[in-house]
């Protein structure tokens, strides 16, 4: 989810390789432009210690989100949630950027477009954190990451260029693999899972059926389809912005929007008890604490794909979601996860 350098993925509008189906996957996460240009003098970390630092920091980013199902079945509800997440990670990046010596000075036009997107960005954060509030974390975490889809999709409608042959053939794929991991066909044993009619939760630990999930499926793909809208509009109206200066703006302004809507919704819902607590500090912390390493350490990775490893996130939510939430899925939704995650990968990775 970032406006990927030069030296890691080829977002770059203007370049002649450059093209939105086959442009590097950033990771789900939700500040645009993680990665900062590279710093002069630097030396490229190892591949070996870069791919294990960015499969660490995605399983951090899948910890945010379990996290973040604690706290919504403790109290916490989704607008809050998003409020205090994005207030917690705008500190980080400020800090971060009071370090680095970056000036938090924007030109007035870039600043009205970097404000314009973090509305989109808040979208994005509310439907995603609403997905993951109702299904499976890992379910939820998979349906959101075909935003690649969708930015190939937008950017093609808005005049782009026409989808790859690579494109053409991990598309289908992907989808067909999303159709198993959700169940729509209802292949899982006992998939029949109820939800809570107050607060659209899963009620049980066994697998969902589509029709229970359909809510929260919803709630993924709009948030996929608002992300993928704003990476074009980084790309086209932002891309010489530091990525650190663009996370800046866009935190500020969903913390903003969330806590205009706790206003009109009546406030703020906090925890109901210690648990409830312990999971909105850590998705706060734990988001920001990824952000923060991503920032220091992908300046350094060099020509490491960092979009393929990053996908690792719905892997270590699954993993985490059972360990954590007693939430598990079945051997077909598993083997569709895989197919998804396989075709984001072969997408990412080619030749550009």
């Amino acid at each position: 989810m970032s406006s990927i350098p030069p030296a890691a993925g080829r977002l770059e509008p203007g370049r002649p390789e450059a093209r939105p189906f086959d442009a590097a996957v950033p990771p789900t996460g939700e500040a645009i432009g993680k990665a900062a240009p590279p710093l002069r003098g630097q030396r490229p970390i190892p591949r070996w210690f870069g791919v294990l630092v960015l499969v660490s920091i995605a399983t951090i980013f899948g910890a945010n989100h379990v996290a973040a199902r604690l706290a919504f079945d403790h109290g916490v509800d989704v607008t809050t949630a998003v409020a205090v997440r994005s207030l917690g990670t705008a500190v980080f990046v400020i800090v971060l950027l009071r370090f680095a010596g970056v000036s938090l000075r924007v030109p007035a036009a870039t600043l009205r477009r970097g404000l314009s997107i973090g509305v989109l960005i808040a979208v994005q954060s509310w439907c995603l954190y609403s997905a993951v509030a109702r299904i499976p974390v890992a379910l939820a975490l998979l349906a959101f990451n075909t935003f690649p889809i969708m930015l190939g999709l937008i950017s093609w409608m808005a005049g782009g260029e026409r989808p790859a042959r690579r494109t053409l053939i991990a598309m289908p794929i992907a989808l067909a693999g999303l159709a198993l991991a959700l169940d729509i066909a209802g292949l899982v044993a006992g998939g029949t899972g109820g939800t809570d009619a107050a607060a659209g939760a899963i009620t049980r630990d066994a697998p969902p059926g589509f029709a229970a999930m359909l809510p929260g499926v919803a709630f993924a793909l709009a948030g996929s389809a608002a992300f993928g809208l704003a990476l074009h509009l980084i790309g086209h109206w932002l891309p010489a912005v530091d990525g650190r200066l663009r996370t800046l703006m866009f935190m500020v302004v969903v913390a903003v929007v969330a806590s205009a809507a706790a206003g009109v919704g009546g406030g703020f819902s906090w925890p109901h008890d210690a648990i409830g607590w312990t999971g909105l500090s850590l998705l706060t912390v734990l988001y920001g604490s990824a952000i923060t390493t991503l920032f220091v350490v992908l300046p350094r990775i060099g020509a490491v794909n960092n979009a393929a490893i990053m996908n690792f996130e719905p892997v270590a939510a699954l993993v985490l979601g059972w360990l954590v939430l007693g939430q598990t899925v079945g051997a077909v939704q598993m083997a569709g996860g895989c197919i998804v995650i396989g075709a984001i990968v072969y997408l990412s990775v080619g030749r550009h």
